[in-house]
């Protein structure tokens, strides 16, 4: 007998039913034409179709729980979501199953069955974002939903040492879109590697986590600093002066991906 109920984005403490099993997914999608991963009145959402899906293969009502909120238009490779279940339905046959009610630009890559107290947020060490940009007089037709088109050439150099003074714990408060919830400001970027191949340019940003809009706003002053807008040796006081405003704009979202979520057996 279920002695847990489900509401809409919340999950009642146990206890639970004792054939309840939680299982874990790998979601890769491209966020074009979705209002974002979390699920929001009036607008289409990435959680929204995995709910549906999830709930008519196990033929119950299905709340996911996602580790990562991307804003609307940004992409994910390795999005993390889990959600209980009192179904049979194997783990290893999830993805399969979900298939045939998922739109093409939504897949589950992988699945598996974790314990029923495990949480992604208490085991994440950190995410990697990748933000995508195409260096060119000229549009790339084939890749422009997926990256920020740059017409003019980039000073690399400059933009590597501007990154350096990124690195490290700081409160990121300059960082932090003005739409955002209110959140501690304090973060800490491991690693900000900028690779180049022809006119493609992407930036790895790994954190313990980022604020929202972080990533896109980081991106944003890095390329000002690439274009000569901006000086690297100004990025500290940038992030000493805790004020949006004190930074150009933001990054489309179209160029950014969430890569992968990291996790404590990973560090």
């Amino acid at each position: 007998m279920a002695i847990t109920e489900y509401i809409p984005g919340k999950r009642l403490k146990g206890p639970f039913p004792e054939n309840e099993r939680q299982i874990k997914l790998v979601v890769a999608y491209d966020g074009t034409g979705f209002f974002g991963y979390q699920k929001q009145a009036h607008h289409e959402t990435i959680q929204e179709h995995l709910e549906n899906a999830l709930s008519k293969i196990c033929n119950e009502p299905i709340v996911v729980y996602g580790i990562s909120r991307t804003d609307a238009g940004v992409h994910a490779k390795g999005q993390i979501v889990s959600f209980f279940t009192t179904g049979s339905i194997p783990a290893e046959n999830v993805a399969r199953a979900t298939i045939a009610f998922l739109p093409p630009t939504i897949v589950v890559r992988s699945a598996e069955e974790v314990p029923r107290e495990w949480r992604a947020r208490h085991t994440m060490v950190g995410k990697e974002y990748v933000y995508r940009l195409h260096v060119s007089p000229v549009e790339n037709p084939i890749t422009m939903r997926y990256h920020w088109h740059i017409k003019k050439s980039l000073s690399f150099d400059a933009m590597r040492e501007g990154s350096t003074h990124l690195l490290g714990t700081h409160d990121f408060t300059t960082f932090k879109g003005a739409n955002g919830n209110p959140t501690d400001p304090i973060r800490t970027i491991h690693s900000i590697d900028i690779r180049i191949e022809g006119e493609s340019v992407t930036i790895h940003f790994i954190g313990d986590g980022f604020l929202y809009n972080m990533v896109r706003n980081l991106t944003g002053l890095l390329v000002d600093i690439g274009l000569g807008k901006r000086k690297a040796s100004d990025v500290p006081k940038y992030i000493e002066a805790c004020d949006r405003k004190v930074i150009g704009k933001t990054a489309p979202a179209k160029g950014l991906c969430l890569e992968r979520v990291i996790f404590e057996e990973e560090r």
